[in-house]
């Protein structure tokens, strides 16, 4: 049998699933009754989880940063440099191209940002030393790639994952 805090637990977190793809589909715009309509709830029950918009962004731009957060994680265990590296960079262009909307919230998490960066050093020094990267790419040519993902990717998928293999094949070893 469900508890109480349990339930309040799932709606909280169905709400800010919900809120997160309609977000990323339509802006951060959207009346609250839209989120609420997509997760099935009453706008009465997304209030009182989230009585701000302001409470409600951030709680899926959060979630948002945790996922990245947890994809370099994995990416720092994998053993092979290449697929850590390379795979990090395509789920970058994959999150451009899905959360397209949401991209301009990530703005506040300067220190998860840091953390990220540094992440992303280590991924790229692994695989200068490894060998399967050209011996002249560095972590700042990765970020500007990053970048060049995130320019294009209002042309939709096929140009970001265009963008994305040209960028991977440019720096591969």
């Amino acid at each position: 049998m469900r508890t109480e805090s349990t339930r309040k637990a799932a709606n909280r977190r169905h709400i800010v699933s919900a809120a997160g793809a309609v977000f990323a589909h339509a802006g951060l715009d959207v009346p609250t009754r839209v989120v609420a309509a997509r997760a099935g709830l009453g706008v009465a029950t997304v209030y009182r989880h989230f009585p701000s918009r302001s409470d409600l962004v951030g709680a899926v731009v959060a979630e948002l940063v945790r996922g990245c957060a947890t994809d370099l994680r994995a990416a720092l265990a994998d053993p092979d440099p290449w697929s850590a590296l390379s795979g990090t960079v395509r789920r970058f262009a994959a999150r451009q191209v899905a959360d397209q909307r949401l991209n301009e919230a990530l703005v506040g998490f300067e220190s998860e940002r840091r953390a990220h960066a540094a992440a992303l050093d280590v991924l790229v020094s692994r695989a200068r030393t490894a060998q399967v990267v050209r011996a002249d790419v560095s972590a700042s040519d990765v970020r500007a790639a990053l970048m060049a993902i995130a320019a294009v990717r209002a042309r939709g998928p096929a140009t970001v994952t265009r963008v994305t293999d040209l960028l991977l094949a440019g720096m591969a070893a």
